[in-house]
Order: C-alpha cells, then structure tokens, then sequence
C-alpha cells in the first residue's frame, strides 16, 4: 500500500493555523506582535517575507519554535544552502545559524542595494543585536539616534529598541547580524 505523500505548510500557512488555534484574531496578533495588522495578513497569505524580527515576534506570542514555523527554510540553513531571501525589495538575508527552541543566538548574512532608504515598518524584538559591516555604508537608526556605519565598524544595541537599516551608498552593502534572544 502507497504512503500518502506528506504535505509541508508554507511559512504564512503555518502563522495562520498558530494564530487560529490560539484563537486570536490579526488585529489581537497585530496588537501583541507590534506590526501592522495589513503586514501580518501578506504574511499569512505568502505575499510577504517577514523580517527577522518579525518572525522572531511571532514565535514569541504564538510560543512555538522559530523551527516549526518553516521546517523547508531551517533544513535549507543547516544544511548551509546559501539562498537568499527577500524581505523587502532592496533587502535580504541568509540564515547562517541552524533554528531550535535550544537556541538563543542566531546569526545572518544580510545583503542591502545600493542607495536605498528603508522600506517598511521599523523593526524590533526581544533581546540584544550586533551588526558588523562587511562590505560598503550602512545607515542604522535605533531608536531615534542614527549613525553612518563604514566597513569594519559595527554596533551593538537593544533590539527590544525600534530600528531601522539603510544604504546610503552606491555600493551593496553586506552585513554581519547577530541576533540574541533571551
């Protein structure tokens, strides 16, 4: 007898099932995440990457595993395919670090075009970041301070804070994000 062929949620799929057996409705999950109701909805729908620190959100308030969100994504980044995945369109990034309830440090190759300003709503998120520049400027607001970062330099602040990442330059800009999440 054949095995019925297992089917995987996509990420938006699974958010939704989450959400729905919680039993909160988008405007509670906007409410509880941070982030507009409009965002969270192309989310659930495929339409939209999420940032990092979004999915970082959610799976805070749903109390599930970053893991069991999008197992396809974790297999990808622990078994170090290097794809990129957009989340706004000058902006994208790559997990280097293998996902699990276990972990409390992840870390991402972050990719930003040329001249471009930031798109969308700030981030934030429980924790602590370090961003290293490897490669062009950054422009980095936490809060409402703003510093200019250069190759080799890198900072380090309260990701609980609003921030914000652009690239003042016509170069690509490559960094180094480390993301601590108690």
């Amino acid at each position: 007898m054949a095995k019925a062929k297992e089917t995987k949620k996509s990420f938006g799929h699974s958010i939704k099932s989450y959400r729905e057996s919680k039993k909160l409705s988008i405007k509670e999950l906007a409410h509880e995440t941070g982030y507009p109701a409009d965002l969270l909805e192309k989310v659930e729908k495929d339409e939209s990457t999420p940032p990092v620190a979004l999915v970082l959100q959610l799976s805070r308030v749903l109390k599930v595993d970053v893991q069991a969100l999008d197992d396809n994504e974790n297999r990808k980044a622990s078994s170090r395919v290097k794809s990129q995945k957009k989340r706004a369109g000058s902006y994208a990034y790559t997990q280097l670090t293998k996902a699990g309830s276990d972990k409390h440090l992840g870390a991402y190759l972050v990719t930003i075009e040329p001249n471009t300003a930031h798109e969308g709503v700030e981030y934030h998120h429980e924790g602590e970041e370090f961003v290293y520049v490897l490669k062009g400027s950054l422009s980095i607001s936490v809060g409402k301070n703003t510093s200019i970062l250069e190759r080799g330099e890198c900072i380090h602040f309260n990701s609980a804070l609003h921030h914000k990442l652009s690239n003042p330059s016509s170069e690509k800009a490559e960094l180094l994000v480390v993301l601590y999440i108690p």
